[in-house]
């Protein structure tokens, strides 16, 4: 089981929506001040989730859990998202050398239009695995209020 750190949205008796930001692994590395990726990751907001689960434990609106995803659903949605637009275009360009073998500029067209195509029901494919996902999801442990800004007086800057 996979697990993420979120906060609590909204409590609703035992139905609590929790919303967790989308993070990627990059600027973790020691050339994050250098790498245009890591740059562009800074710049771009991620994803918020936000997803629904069941529980007998009391929890107040912007408490800090921790929940746990089951790892097959991120692997099947992560499997989806990379690999369908990649065979639409394959099955694109194919398609278009079958019929108009030759024409690169037909083959181009085409393998982009199955790109869109692909990434269109990729989308598609995700939000039903998202779906089924949110009911596997679970709450390990309540982490408590987060700090604010103003209390943390000892915190240690980047360089040191």
């Amino acid at each position: 089981m996979m697990t993420a750190l979120a906060t609590v949205l909204r409590v609703d008796s035992q139905r609590v929506t929790v919303g967790c930001q989308q993070e990627t692994s990059c600027g973790h590395c020691s050339s994050r001040s250098s790498c245009g990726t890591g740059i562009v990751s800074k710049a771009l907001p991620g994803k918020e989730h936000q997803w629904q689960l069941t529980t007998d434990t009391k929890l107040h609106v912007g408490e800090l859990v921790e929940i746990g995803l089951p790892e097959k659903s991120v692997l099947q949605s992560a499997l989806v998202v990379y690999m369908v637009p990649l065979l639409f275009l394959i099955l694109g360009a194919g398609i278009s050398e079958a019929l108009f073998s030759g024409n690169e500029l037909i083959t181009i067209a085409t393998s982009v239009l199955f790109t869109g195509l692909g990434i269109t029901i990729a989308k598609l494919l995700a939000k039903a695995i998202e779906t089924k996902t949110a009911d596997k999801l679970r709450l390990i442990r309540v982490l408590g209020m987060p700090l604010s800004a103003n209390m943390a007086t000892n915190a240690a800057s980047e360089d040191s």
